[in-house]
């Protein structure tokens, strides 16, 4: 915290009563006022400050930029990739509400132990085209899982709705299997290069982490 900064995690209640501790007579609303008179209010802490600042952080972000233009201009599609959150198989509890005849009864308790396996969802975001792809995996969320997801959605799919693209840029977030500062899913993002390469089909990853 920094100093000269006040603040207090009690409830107007708890508030009252401290102060009819010390011997004021005060009511709910009178707490509210003084509250708002000395421009206390309710907020939640914002995660807006850096950490650090690398001197090339701007220089990064305005690349990112660029090829975002670039490719904005061109036949070559922009993939937006990112493993989503992992989602246990069983007969645990889910969000949400369905239309059903009979009740449906889960157990009790999430507990992982319960959990018939676990599934890593890949997901891929065609910009252009506003279309989203997703790739389901059942064992660990890998960099190579995420390269063969890559490559999947591509020979499958991505270079029917492409079929002039002559490179594709993947805009990936900076965590998880494919981190931009994982060396593993730098290597295997360059077999997948070449992979595509040798096919003929000419096509270059441009990777942007961020």
């Amino acid at each position: 915290m920094r100093p000269g900064v006040r603040w207090t995690n009690l409830s107007l209640r708890a508030l009252r009563r401290k102060l009819i501790e010390r011997s004021f007579r005060v009511g709910l609303g009178a707490v509210t006022a003084l509250l708002r008179r000395h421009h206390f209010g309710r907020r939640q802490a914002q995660k807006k400050l850096s950490a650090k600042r690398h001197p090339l952080r701007d220089k990064q972000f305005c690349k990112i930029a660029q090829l975002r233009r670039e490719y904005g201009n061109s036949f070559n599609p922009i993939i937006s990739v990112d493993t989503k959150k992992k989602e246990f198989i069983g007969n645990l509890y889910r969000e949400g509400h369905l239309y059903t005849q009979q009740t449906i009864e889960t157990l009790d308790h999430d507990f992982p132990t319960s959990a018939e396996g676990v599934i890593f969802p890949h997901g891929l975001y065609d910009m252009k085209r506003n279309v989203g792809h997703l790739n389901l995996r059942t064992s660990h969320d890998t960099s190579r899982f995420a390269c063969d997801s890559i490559g999947h959605y591509w020979k499958n799919y991505g270079r029917i709705a492409h079929p002039d693209a002559t490179s594709i840029l993947l805009l990936c977030d900076g965590g998880g299997s494919n981190s931009s500062r994982r060396y593993i899913f730098k290597y295997h993002l360059e077999q997948l290069a070449d992979e595509l390469g040798r096919s003929q089909l000419g096509i270059d990853i441009g990777l942007s982490g961020g």
